[in-house]
């Protein structure tokens, strides 16, 4: 059963086992808003964008993963691509957009890696009908979910269109992977202000 996470709750990913995940998934889910009309109701679209900064143990910026840039250099951190609508008939809890990591042959020198999210069209989180991450062990939506962290409807996010949602990062004492739930709201309206507050204020 996944871990339902909440702002500031750390989680180490490794298996029951003591086995190490090869690969894990990042996904964003996340709906369109209604409008209620005279006659009629309608769906307007959200898109929001989900990206992850990428850090060496030096906080060093290593690289950005995103719709405009949807491989590292390394080519083990992807992103599925841009989703410019939301669901538009509710939860269908499949994932909208993607960001999937293989941790075996990820780059050894990189130590941290934050998830950002940012609000394209302006729609700030709090109008959202629903919003989470959801961390799935492997690659793909038919993969297990092992924790998600709701990020919308929370009356601390209006007006906010930017957010630092979480960050995995290496836990050298037990040479495995942690995660940690930030959920933080930004003022930032680009994607490269976002990165600059990260690195000032998210990083360890």
């Amino acid at each position: 059963m996944a871990i339902n996470l909440t702002k500031g709750q750390k989680i180490n990913l490794a298996k029951s086992s003591g086995e190490l995940f090869k690969a894990l998934s990042f996904g964003l889910n996340w709906g369109s808003i209604e409008k209620k009309g005279w006659f009629s109701n309608s769906k307007e679209a959200v898109d929001l964008d989900g990206s992850c900064a990428i850090f060496n143990k030096n906080k060093e910026l290593v690289d950005i993963v995103y719709f405009g840039n949807l491989k590292s250099k390394d080519g083990s951190v992807k992103h599925s691509g841009d989703d410019l609508k939301g669901d538009e008939k509710g939860d269908d809890g499949i994932d909208n957009e993607t960001i999937s990591i293989v941790l075996e042959t990820l780059n050894p020198a990189v130590d941290q890696i934050v998830f950002i999210l940012n609000s394209f069209r302006g729609h700030d989180f709090s109008t959202i009908p629903f919003a989470r991450i959801k961390v799935r062990d492997g690659i793909g939506n038919g993969t297990s979910v092992i924790a998600q962290y709701d990020i919308a409807k929370d009356p601390k996010f209006n007006g906010f269109v930017s957010m630092v949602m979480g960050k995995l990062y290496r836990n050298h004492e037990i040479n495995s992977w942690d995660f940690k739930a930030i959920g933080e709201p930004t003022t930032d309206q680009k994607l490269i202000d976002t990165v600059a507050t990260v690195k000032s204020l998210y990083l360890s």
